[in-house]
């Protein structure tokens, strides 16, 4: 199984498990004049064109259907450990990542870091439903939502969050429109200049699976 990070210093892991974020962007590696969409015998297809007049097909790191782990670190992950290990990962005992590892979580870089935990060992998961390729300011009001970008607490204002050094206390920016909020956001998720250089993107659209429909499909 494969895992996908979402950011917590800017909210977005946040969001995906409040069910407020459905859709995430993520960058194709590549300098292309333009992406096709088509569809064949094993699903859709992505054919890149570049500028020396080439096409190759650029793969997306995950597929319609497919589900993946949201990564998160073991000790964010701990109390659910404690108490639901046995609902939906083995009904038989009360295991921890501990009796798995063989280990003391506490001691492994996964336990602050999540880049360095097992896919199989998250508590979330997402199911990929749809798959786009497009460029990234080709984004509308609506999307940005699903991005997201909350609607701010006075009429016509759009907020992105983020929070403090701990991850604790949330803060905000205001913005006149979803799509300034979101161009912020994403300048400081992918790197500054990203929204005005325009790159192409695969937008993946998800829902979150419950712990029991998580354990389901588990593969």
């Amino acid at each position: 199984m494969k895992k996908i990070m979402f950011s917590k210093r800017y909210g977005l892991e946040q969001e995906v498990l409040l069910k407020y974020k459905n859709k995430t962007r993520r960058l194709i590696k590549g300098d292309f004049e333009d992406v096709k969409t088509y569809h064949g015998f094993y699903g859709w297809h992505f054919i890149a064109d570049t500028k020396d007049g080439d096409s190759v097909e650029v793969i997306p790191a995950y597929q319609i259907g497919e589900v993946v782990a949201v990564a998160q670190s073991y000790k964010q992950c701990w109390d659910i450990y404690q108490k639901r290990w046995k609902l939906y990962n083995d009904p038989s005992s009360w295991r921890t990542p501990d009796a798995i590892l063989g280990d003391s979580v506490q001691e492994t870089a996964g336990w602050t870091n999540k880049m360095f935990v097992r896919a199989d060992l998250m508590p979330y998961g997402i199911r990929i439903t749809d798959i786009k390729a497009e460029r990234l300011q080709d984004i509308n009001d609506g999307d940005c939502l699903k991005e997201g970008i909350m609607e701010g607490e006075f009429m016509n204002t759009w907020d992105r969050y983020y929070y403090d050094s701990w991850g604790d206390v949330p803060n905000h920016i205001t913005f006149p429109t979803p799509r300034q909020a979101f161009a912020a956001l994403i300048d400081k998720i992918s790197g500054k200049g990203t929204w005005n250089s325009n790159p192409w993107v695969f937008a993946y659209e998800f829902e979150l699976l419950t712990l029991n429909d998580f354990k389901r499909n588990r593969i």
